[in-house]
């Protein structure tokens, strides 16, 4: 495994764990209303749920790359019109009316695994931002090293699930998240898209060669 492939494979489980999205809002919540042993709690049954969608997803990915290059820029497109659609609604959000639900849970730890599980949009998200991220590099991806891919993804998934156990308890976080949260939401849009254009710019070309 090449040391770009390694850190591409990390930043794609730190970025999917890190970037907000409803499981990231629960967090916060629990945290404000419970403390951050809490909203620990629920990180850590949540890490459960990341580790099904993100390992799905990475089979997934190289199942396609070893199908063949069609099956895997199918896949690309797919990931990336997927993400920018994402992006584009993000970028185009408003303010919400209403505050998001809290989730103080009783259990924090199990109400994290059933959150994690249940999460329609987190296979589909997991498999566009590790396409978007592996794309360049799709012609290193080999069943061999499926277990590999796996655990580097649950190792990028916990550095970020650290920082956000260190500042979910901090007042001052929440109170500037609230503030800016809906700036954050639109700047995570446009990093989508970017992601976005990545995949499709990988993926497109070799469409075309095969049509060709």
């Amino acid at each position: 495994m090449t040391p770009s492939l390694l850190m591409a494979v990390l930043a794609s489980g730190f970025i999917y764990g890190i970037t907000p999205g409803p499981g990231v809002l629960a967090v916060f919540g629990i945290g404000a209303a419970r403390g951050r042993r809490a909203g620990a709690g629920f990180l850590c049954g949540h890490l459960l749920g990341d580790v099904v969608w993100c390992s799905t997803a990475l089979i997934a990915i190289v199942g396609a790359r070893e199908i063949g290059s069609t099956a895997f820029d199918v896949l690309g497109v797919l990931s990336g019109l997927y993400l920018f659609w994402l992006g584009l609604r993000a970028v185009r959000a408003r303010r919400a009316s209403a505050e998001a639900p809290q989730g103080p849970a009783r259990q924090p730890f199990w109400h994290g695994i059933l959150f994690g599980l249940t999460n329609p949009k987190a296979y589909p998200v997991a498999v566009a931002t590790f396409t978007a991220l592996l794309s360049s590099r799709a012609e290193l991806l080999h069943w061999s090293m499926l277990p590999w891919l796996i655990i580097l993804s649950f190792i990028g998934g916990l550095l970020a699930y650290a920082i956000l156990i260190g500042i979910v308890g901090a007042r001052q976080v929440r109170t500037l998240y609230q503030r800016h949260e809906l700036a954050i939401t639109r700047l995570c849009g446009v990093m989508f898209i970017g992601f976005a254009i990545n995949a499709l710019v990988h993926a497109l070309p070799g469409l075309v060669t095969n049509k060709a």
